[in-house]
């Protein structure tokens, strides 16, 4: 089977976060399973940033996965080569899965292939669900509105969870969907380490303020007034410059300087060390279409304080975390009750639940049978 994966930013633009990981880990699980996967791309790597890739040629990181990373000239993703490239990648393809909304490639994909009964699976990403402050509404709505008139007849939505499924059905109603959550790589050995006393917390993730990142430190401060508990949070990640400061300046102001520590973007080897020196990973977001940094840290043996913003209610019934509402009476209390439960044995369960349902074999097998169901259509 050949895919075409079409992208705005791919591996090794690690800075545009879960979307990029996942479609990374799923193509090369596709090209392990003996599809020919192609990747059309571009060459950002954030906003004014590039990667150190040599553009518009073809790159293959495995065998059997291509990947040309286009020029970008302007934005995240506007690129003339883009638009070049396009015509002969879809006419070598026989399913095309379209990742992202709101960017250069989207329109240009759909139209295409409406136009040559291309089949075609695309993965929003999220990009459909809305929290009380999602910024550009009615800019976003005008846009969705172009994707209707051009949606191909042979397209399924593909989403993540229920919830990202019902958000979207509402803006493209009587779409074809399939849910499929992200996968996770499970670490072959666990080191974790110890710290008698101290509860090691950890928020990993974009800074953004959709990620609810000032519930939590407010959620902190009132741990730290109740003297409940002796802990550390690491705040692992990047976002704009004048955001991260405000959280700087809002850990200080309310006397958190000696337990907070914002250590700026990781790569996957000071992930993993993260996750080896932490005891509790916490996703306060206001909305998630999947969550991936749960996964992970389940994966690593790590429970998970969860905000019902993400679709991960089912971690208080396998019994590896706490599903809880994202205000920081709600967090703080969240995290007074973990601090004296078995968090060794809680991500013990959790990661035999990522080994049985979230290994990307599993998922790859899932998408790789979507995508011959859209052939034979």
């Amino acid at each position: 089977m050949t895919i075409l994966h079409i992208i705005p930013s791919f591996a090794p633009a690690w800075s545009y976060g879960g979307s990029v990981q996942s479609a990374y880990f799923l193509c090369m699980e596709l090209a392990r399973n003996g599809n020919l996967v192609r990747v059309l791309t571009t060459n950002s790597n954030g906003l004014g940033k590039d990667l150190t890739i040599t553009p518009d040629c073809e790159h293959e990181l495995v065998k059997r996965l291509q990947v040309r990373y286009c020029r970008r000239l302007l934005r995240h993703s506007i690129s003339f080569s883009f638009l070049k490239a396009l015509p002969s990648y879809l006419r070598q393809a026989q399913v095309v899965h379209l990742t992202g909304v709101y960017s250069f490639p989207t329109l240009p994909v759909l139209f295409l292939c409406q136009q040559w009964g291309i089949p075609v699976v695309w993965s929003p990403r999220g990009g459909f669900q809305r929290w009380s402050g999602s910024r550009r509404v009615w800019l976003k709505s005008g846009w969705e509105i172009f994707c209707k008139i051009l949606l191909p007849k042979n397209l399924t939505l593909h989403l993540t969870s229920d919830g990202e499924a019902t958000e979207s059905l509402e803006k493209f109603p009587g779409v074809s969907t399939s849910v499929i959550p992200n996968g996770v790589e499970i670490p072959e050995a666990l080191h974790h380490t110890k710290e008698n006393g101290v509860l090691r917390l950890l928020y990993l993730g974009r800074l953004d303020k959709k990620k609810g990142i000032e519930n939590l430190l407010l959620a902190c401060h009132r741990l730290k007034e109740k003297q409940q508990q002796s802990f550390k949070l690491t705040i692992a990640g990047e976002g704009l410059e004048s955001y991260a400061l405000s959280l700087r300046k809002l850990a200080s102001a309310h006397g958190l300087n000696p337990h907070v520590n914002f250590v700026g973007h990781v790569d996957n080897k000071q992930k993993r060390s993260l996750f080896e020196q932490t005891d509790l990973t916490i996703v306060p977001s206001y909305t998630e279409n999947f969550g991936i940094v749960v996964a992970e840290s389940l994966s690593y043996g790590i429970p998970v304080v969860a905000s019902t913003g993400t679709p991960w209610k089912r971690m208080e019934e396998i019994g590896c975390g706490l599903w809880v509402s994202n205000d920081p009476d709600s967090l703080s209390q969240a995290l007074a009750h973990m601090s004296s439960m078995n968090l060794s044995e809680m991500g013990l369960r959790g990661r035999l639940w990522m080994e049985q349902e979230f290994s990307w074999g599993a998922i790859a097998k899932r998408m790789g049978d979507l995508y011959e169901r859209h052939i034979s259509a």
